[in-house]
């Protein structure tokens, strides 16, 4: 029988369990060896980072490679407790492990994309439900690729986001943050009828953007379309029914600039996106619909003096699994 000080020591040990320097666990959550069977038997939820941006493109406006850090500190503050969603305490449904990040090559892109792939296949074989914090938007790309091996089937994507970020290239580099939707254009897994480019807004797009989306038969739902469905339920059942056709899951990337700039000041600069509200209840609406794993990117921590933008994404999680107890509940 252990010694109530030794129950005392273990106690305080996971009260300050770190997964590297002064960083706590996401949710103050444990460190899973992703190797681990008996850790992930434990484990409902698996967090992990992928510190990685790359060939920027607006180089004054760097450092979404900290993310992952920063929004694991500004976690630490909160329980999973949402009295606004029926009281639900997340953390009484799941058990959240955090894997740590992975391994980047900071001056080779394509280096760093096969060891996102290679990461983010050990995640997939866990049969955990996976949440990936960037990092830049490229990260989805090798994501949704190990995926689609994984699950030898089709994919759906409900990509929430100002940009379409399916650019062919910028400046000769294939793996940019806005060349990302483009190689999951090219990727057998993707049914590109099913991925659905929602939030879309601001002239920092370019035309051939929205003409390579027409071009692949992927769906544009803008942001005044969302305001002018009125009702965020049945527009997110809308979104969500071309994402599921034909396809055998649907993942959800979410890039922090979906937001308005004035709920968004650690992501880029653009204006007339969607309210914090209204990006919660879209998520909220998908998971309790069905969602096989989802990523949030592009969060900048460095030009957010407040921490305003990664401590939002802790409410993001938090709405995304409540969303998915409300489904796990229904299967």
């Amino acid at each position: 029988m252990e010694t109530k000080h030794n129950l005392e020591r273990k106690r305080r040990e996971k009260l300050t369990q770190h997964i590297y320097g002064n960083t706590p666990c996401f949710l103050n959550s444990n460190i899973v060896d992703i190797h681990d069977q008996k850790q992930l038997e434990k484990t409902d939820i698996l967090v992990y980072g992928v510190p990685w941006e790359g060939a920027v493109t607006w180089g004054d406006y760097t450092g979404c490679e900290l993310g992952p850090k920063v929004i694991r500190l500004n976690s630490a503050r909160y329980s999973g407790y949402l009295p606004e969603l029926d009281h639900i305490d997340v953390l009484e449904h799941y058990t959240i492990g955090d894997v740590g990040d992975v391994s980047i090559v900071p001056t080779h892109a394509k280096e760093t994309m096969h060891r996102i792939e290679e990461f983010a296949t050990n995640v997939w074989k866990s049969g955990k439900f996976p949440i990936a914090f960037g990092g830049d938007h490229t990260i989805t790309y090798p994501i949704v690729k190990a995926l689609g091996k994984h699950i030898q089937g089709k994919v759906g994507i409900i990509h929430l986001d100002a940009h379409y970020d399916n650019h062919k290239q910028y400046e000769g580099e294939r793996y940019a943050r806005n060349t990302s939707f483009h190689r999951l254009y090219e990727n057998e897994h993707v049914r590109n009828e099913s991925i659905v480019h929602m939030g879309i807004h601001g002239p920092r797009n370019e035309p051939i953007t929205g003409k390579y989306a027409q071009e692949v038969g992927a769906t544009t739902i803008t942001i005044r379309d969302i305001r002018q469905a009125g009702n965020l339920k049945d527009i997110a059942k809308a979104a969500y029914e071309i994402a599921e056709k034909e396809v055998d899951v649907v993942y959800l990337s979410i890039c922090s600039d979906v937001l308005d700039f004035a709920y968004n000041p650690g992501g880029p600069v653009d204006g007339n996106g969607l309210t914090s509200f209204e990006l919660l209840e879209l998520i909220y609406e998908f998971a309790k619909l069905g969602i096989h794993g989802l990523d949030y990117v592009e969060v900048y921590p460095q030009q957010d003096a407040n921490d305003h933008s990664s401590h939002f994404v802790t409410y993001a999680i938090l709405y995304a699994l409540a969303g998915k107890a409300v489904y796990d509940q229904k299967v």
